[in-house]
C-alpha cells in the first residue's frame, strides 16, 4: 500500500506539472477555428457560443448564416473602393483626402458655365439630393463599411476563406496601400458646394458605421486567411491617428459639443476608437459621461426624443439614434459602465426611449410624428437590444417585429445596425 500510494503521489505530481506547462484541451481551439474576437461592439464570446452551436447543427443559426452568406456572396465580385478614383479631388487637392457633400442641400439655380454647381445651395430636410452620390467617396465609403462587416462575419461563421481573403483585400485597400489609402482625418466631409469645404456634421459619415469596421478587422485579427501582421499594425495605427484628430481638431470639438444625434455618434466613434487602440479609460469615461451628456437633456421622460422628433424623418431619427446609443451600450458592457440601467433625475433612460418606439414598432399604432417614408423594421435591431438587455416589454415584442430586408441577422452580430437606408 506505501508504494501504490508513493506511485499516485508522483502520478498526480506529474499531471500537475503537465497541466501547469500546457493549457487545458478546452481553451485550445481547434485548428482553424477562431476564437473569441476583442471587438468593441460585438461581444466576442457571445460570438464564439454562437458558432459553436452553430457547429453543433443548430438549424435556427443555420437559416441566419444563408441570410448572412447570401449578403457577403454579392460582395465578392465588387470593389475594392478607394478614394483616390473620385472624378475630382477634395477642395485640398489631396486625392487621398475623403470628401462627401452634404445630403440635404440642393442647389437653387439651374446650373450654368459661370455657375457650374447651381449655387447659392439651400436646404431641404430629409430630402437627399441625388448628386451627393456621384462624384464624391460617400457611396464607396458605405460599401466599403458593410461589406468588410458581413465578408469577416461570414468567413468567422463559415470558415471558407473567400470571405476573409475579400474583406482583407478591401480593408487593406482603403485604409492601407499606400497608392490607395485614406488620410486619417474628415476635413473635407459634406461640403456645400460654393459655401464650405467641410463641415464638423461630416464626422457622421463615420461615426454612424466604422465601428462595424472596427469589430470586422477584431474578427479577422482572430486567424483570418489574407490578414498580415503587417496589416494589423496598419490599422492600429490609422485608428490611432484618426482618433487623434477627432480629439483634438476643431471638427471633432464641434462635433463632440452637438446636442441631437450627431454628439451621440460623435461617443459612439470616440469610444469604439480608444476601446480598439487600448484607451479602455478614455473608452469608459465617454460612455460613462453620455448618461448625462446626452441621455437626460436628449430623452424626455416618457421615451420621447424631442429633437429627432421634430425633423421630417422623425421615425428614422428616433431609431437611427437610438442605434447609436446601444451599441455605445456594448462598449460599455466591455468597460465596466452598465448604460441601460441609468436613469436621468425625471426618469429618462434608454430603455423608456425603445418602449416609446414599441407600439408602431409591433404595428400596434401608427407612428404619431412627422415622418416622408415609415419603414417599420428600422426598430427592429434596436428593440433586439433593449431584449438583451433585460427589458420585458421588448423581449415580448421582438416576436411581432417586422424582419428587415435580407433577413433577421441579430443572432449572429447583436448589435444595431441602421436598418434603413437614409444617409445621416
Amino acid at each position: 500500500m506505501g508504494t501504490r500510494l508513493r506511485l499516485a503521489t508522483v502520478l498526480v505530481a506529474v499531471a500537475t506539472i503537465a497541466g501547469l506547462l500546457a493549457p487545458a484541451a478546452s481553451a485550445r481551439p481547434t485548428p482553424g477555428t477562431p476564437g473569441a474576437p476583442r471587438t468593441a461592439v460585438l461581444d466576442g464570446a457571445r460570438l464564439q457560443q454562437t458558432k459553436a452551436r452553430l457547429d453543433r447543427g443548430d438549424h435556427r443559426l443555420q437559416r441566419a448564416v444563408r441570410d448572412l452568406t447570401a449578403r457577403a456572396d454579392t460582395w465578392l465580385d465588387q470593389g475594392p473602393w478607394t478614394v483616390v478614383d473620385k472624378p475630382r479631388p477634395a477642395p485640398s487637392g489631396d486625392v487621398h483626402d475623403y470628401l462627401s457633400q452634404a445630403p440635404y442641400w440642393w442647389p437653387s439655380r439651374t446650373p450654368t458655365t459661370d455657375n457650374p454647381w447651381g449655387c447659392p445651395y439651400v436646404q431641404r430636410d430629409g430630402e437627399r439630393n441625388p448628386e451627393v452620390d456621384t462624384g464624391t467617396d460617400r457611396q464607396d465609403l458605405e460599401r466599403v463599411f458593410d461589406s468588410s462587416y458581413d465578408l469577416a462575419l461570414a468567413w468567422y461563421y463559415t470558415g471558407e476563406r473567400k470571405y476573409a481573403e475579400k474583406a482583407a483585400h478591401i480593408v487593406r485597400t482603403w485604409f492601407l496601400a499606400p497608392a490607395t489609402r485614406m488620410n486619417p482625418h474628415l476635413n473635407h466631409a459634406q461640403f456645400i458646394p460654393c459655401r464650405y469645404d467641410g463641415r464638423a456634421i461630416g464626422i457622421i459619415d463615420f461615426s454612424q458605421s466604422y465601428t462595424a469596421v472596427v469589430d470586422a478587422v477584431a474578427i479577422l485579427e482572430t486567424g483570418a486567411p489574407g490578414w498580415t501582421v503587417t496589416d494589423r499594425t496598419g490599422m492600429r495605427q490609422w485608428n490611432g491617428d484618426f482618433l487623434d484628430w477627432l480629439r483634438n481638431s476643431d471638427f471633432g470639438k464641434q462635433e463632440a459639443a452637438a446636442t441631437n444625434n450627431h454628439g451621440t455618434f460623435y461617443d459612439l466613434l470616440l469610444a469604439g476608437l480608444a476601446y480598439a487602440t487600448g484607451d479602455r479609460e478614455l473608452a469608459r469615461g465617454t460612455v460613462r459621461d453620455a448618461a448625462t451628456r446626452r441621455i437626460d437633456p436628449q430623452i424626455a421622460a416618457d421615451g420621447r426624443q424631442p429633437l429627432e422628433l421634430a425633423r421630417t424623418r422623425s421615425w428614422h431619427y428616433s431609431t437611427f439614434t437610438l442605434v447609436a446609443y446601444t451599441r455605445l451600450a456594448a462598449i460599455g458592457q466591455h468597460v465596466g459602465v452598465d448604460l441601460w440601467a441609468h436613469r436621468g433625475p425625471e426618469g429618462q433612460s434608454l430603455v423608456k426611449a425603445v418602449r416609446y418606439l414599441l407600439p408602431a414598432a409591433t404595428d400596434r399604432a401608427a407612428w404619431p410624428h412627422p415622418e416622408l417614408e415609415f419603414l417599420r423594421f428600422a426598430a427592429s435591431d434596436v428593440v433586439h437590444a433593449a431584449a438583451d438587455a433585460g427589458d420585458k416589454e421588448a423581449r415580448r415584442a421582438v416576436p411581432l417585429l417586422e424582419e428587415p430586408p435580407g433577413g433577421d441577422l441579430w443572432v449572429l452580430r447583436p448589435a444595431a445596425e441602421q436598418l434603413d437606408s437614409i444617409a445621416g
